[in-house]
């Protein structure tokens, strides 16, 4: 029982001939089944046919294929135990100390097949069966078996078997572990289908345990859902924190919903200044400029590039960073940024949010929705009075749109010229939310446009924003005090365009 044997199995055949190649220059008997093995004779790997050592064909259309006990044993005894070692030896079963296998694309069919409330013939076939069972076995007796399932692996196992011959044991656990969460959510992806959506799929991953979570006395983890939390890189800076996480997300949330050069600055999730110009540069400083009060402790978020001279804008301020997030930059901006080697810099990459899926618990259960990435044009806009906006005064007033829709509800937005000038959030009532974004605009108020979030449920709100010089406003409308709200709007002056659409964010 000392010859080498691998069972290899996939379904993705990606960097699956150079693994092999590896596997026989290292010595390694290759078992093979249906596609692969005929991927591995093409590219003339040396490999026997499961149905060889089982002398059992695969049958019902490839339905059964390695499910005999020459293979499962083989998998399975345990090398350890004497009496496991004589029967193996009894039954002339061969120990395999590598499984290689990636399962059928179970998931990728069914958003192929699209929404439906029948059950695909389809979908079904891709149910893998045999692909788990190995897996799960291997993971197992991972004591003495290697259990590879996702390519990612190839790599870092070749590389080793190529050095020592061997895989560490560490190794071998750690694959193991990844194979129970990988099993686990596929069997939870069928469950989520074929019960369609009356249960749910979420495979939390690649845990590390936070500092503390909100506040000290309580503890923290963060969690990759599906591979996600991989498509941005951290450059430099203390670990993240919990609350670090919480508004980083809210920051890039925010500045992914803009194209033009934007910067959103973000305190306790909420922005505190948001400004779109010409240049990144330019933006930054008026989203700065916009309430410099707040920007202490602040988390910066820019949909361009982080350039040299926003690194100098930074430190020339004094202002107090705790986490930058950008698509990438430049290397002067690194450069000057290593002397406040305690901010965070993010290099997001391309990841957006357009497609996806919020959690939160409660109750002991789960709320789940797709986040709000609905987009309001100015086709979308209905004017309610007599004044009608001008195109300046439509563009300001879908720029506050855009972030009334970040800030927590009830949510007041103040803007002009692409730039937040103040911001009401969080409150209780929706004229407390004005005051404060009046209090906070000061003189800046005047000329500006106004953002609710939801509808106006009195005038109030309408009469202190005339008061204070406000010009055009935007909101949902569906108040049964619309009327009201409408005629005090004509009564004082104001635009107010509505767009059928609530913006609550909790």
């Amino acid at each position: 029982m000392t010859k080498k044997r691998a069972l290899l199995s996939v379904s993705d055949k990606t960097g699956l001939i150079p693994f092999a190649e590896q596997l026989s220059a290292a010595g390694y008997e290759i078992l093979s089944t249906g596609g692969t093995l005929q991927a591995l004779q093409k590219a003339k790997i040396q490999a026997i046919s499961v149905e060889e050592v089982t002398g059992f064909p695969e049958c019902f259309g490839g339905r059964v294929k390695t499910m005999h006990p020459l293979i499962m044993g083989g998998i399975l005894f345990n090398r350890d135990i004497p009496e496991h070692r004589e029967q193996a030896k009894t039954l002339k079963i061969e120990p395999i100390d590598l499984v290689v296998v990636n399962l059928y694309p179970f998931q990728e069919t069914v958003k192929k097949l699209g929404a439906s409330s029948d059950i695909s013939p389809e979908a079904i076939e891709q149910i893998d069966i045999g692909g788990p069972t190995l897996l799960r076995s291997a993971a197992k007796n991972h004591a003495a078996v290697t259990v590879v399932c996702d390519t990612a692996d190839y790599e870092q196992v070749g590389s080793q078997i190529q050095g020592s011959g061997t895989v560490t044991s560490e190794l071998r656990t750690k694959l193991a572990a990844k194979v129970f969460a990988h099993t686990a959510l596929y069997d939870s992806m069928i469950a989520e289908y074929l019960s369609r959506g009356e249960n749910l799929s979420i495979a939390l991953t690649n845990g590390r345990t936070l500092r503390y979570g909100e506040n000290p006395h309580q503890w923290g983890k963060f969690y990759a859902t599906r591979g996600g939390a991989t498509a941005w890189k951290q450059l430099q800076g203390k670990e993240l924190s919990y609350l670090n996480i919480l508004d980083a997300d809210a920051a890039w949330r925010m500045v992914s919903e803009f194209e033009v050069p934007t910067c959103v600055m973000v305190k306790h999730a909420n922005p505190s200044g948001i400004a779109s110009a010409a240049t990144i540069e330019e933006a930054f400083q008026a989203a700065y400029d916009s309430d410099r009060l707040s920007a202490f402790g602040v988390i910066i978020s820019l949909n361009h590039s982080c350039t040299e001279e926003i690194a100098k804008k930074i430190l020339d301020q004094k202002i107090f960073v705790e986490v930058i997030l950008a698509p990438e930059y430049e290397a002067g901006a690194l450069e000057i940024l290593k002397g406040k080697p305690n901010i965070r810099l993010l290099a997001m990459g391309s990841l957006q949010f357009s497609e996806n899926t919020l959690y939160r618990s409660a109750f002991g259960g789960m709320l789940v929705q797709n986040d709000d990435v609905k987009e309001i044009t100015e086709a979308d806009l209905t004017c309610v009075t007599k004044v009608k906006p001008t195109k300046k005064q439509i563009e300001d007033l879908l720029f506050a749109w855009k972030v009334v829709k970040h800030a927590k509800s009830n949510a007041i937005v103040l803007a002009k010229d692409s730039t937040t000038v103040g911001i009401g959030c969080g409150q209780t009532s929706r004229v407390d939310s004005t005051w404060i974004a009046l209090k906070r605009a000061g003189e800046k108020a005047n000329g500006s446009v106004l953002a609710s979030d939801a509808f106006f449920p009195f005038p109030d709100s309408i009469e202190e924003a005339a008061k204070h010089g406000i010009a055009a406003v935007i909101q949902p409308g569906g108040s049964i005090k619309d009327s009201e709200v409408f005629a005090k709007a004509d009564e004082l002056g104001l635009v107010m365009v509505t767009t059928s659409t609530r913006a609550f964010r909790h």
